[in-house]
């Protein structure tokens, strides 16, 4: 009884080994830990990491009044969960897009901006619902990315004061919440290589 046991433990221990390790077995340019979060989405709905355990995301960072990158990067986007749709990989991949103003950008605002663009809301977030300090601590210690915001003092009236230095990049995250590559979102031309990627991790 006690060999049984004894045996039966140490083959548990390797099938639970070789879970850990096929887990992390992707090949990526580095391992970023995400960052535990609970924000609110377009919907006014709480998505949390926790949510998204189990399937690949594509993330970025945008705020609705940007008026040069961030309208092209979530039109990529777009044009990128199509691709995912039409590679039959829908019901492996989520993608966020978290605001990086969340004092302008509630879910009303966000959920419009989300329309501009057709975007698919079944497996795509927008989310707010947080201090701006906080999803400046979130990007630096999930993605190793600044958010600052900077006052514009040559705004024409009547338009926002103020801009962002932020990443224009696009980030895989991995079924167990770490960031394990980017691309730049601003360039159509990186759209195929994140579809190939997201392939090559889940088949």
């Amino acid at each position: 009884m006690k060999r049984y046991t004894t045996g039966a433990i140490l083959l548990l221990m390797m099938v639970l080994l070789a879970a850990c390790s096929n887990s992390k077995d992707y090949e990526g340019d580095f391992s970023y830990d995400v960052e535990d979060f609970e924000f609110t989405n377009q919907d006014g709905e709480t998505v949390s990491k926790e949510d998204l355990e189990g399937d690949f995301w594509v993330a970025d960072m945008i705020f609705t009044n940007c008026t040069d990158a961030c309208p092209n990067m979530t039109n990529n986007m777009a044009r990128l969960q199509t691709m995912v749709e039409e590679a039959g990989l829908k019901d492996d991949v989520n993608f966020v897009s978290f605001s990086i103003d969340p004092e302008y950008d509630s879910p009303e605002v966000l959920k419009d901006f989300a329309g501009k663009f057709e975007a698919d809301l079944s497996n795509w977030h927008f989310l707010t619902g947080y201090e701006p300090e906080t999803i400046k601590e979130f990007s630096v210690k999930s993605f190793k990315s600044m958010v600052e915001k900077i006052p514009r003092q040559d705004a024409p009236e009547g338009q926002v004061d103020y801009n962002f230095a932020h990443s224009s990049r696009m980030y895989i995250i991995t079924p167990e919440g770490e960031a394990i590559k980017s691309y730049i979102g601003t360039d159509f031309n990186n759209m195929e290589p994140i579809l190939e990627d997201l392939k090559n991790y889940i088949q």
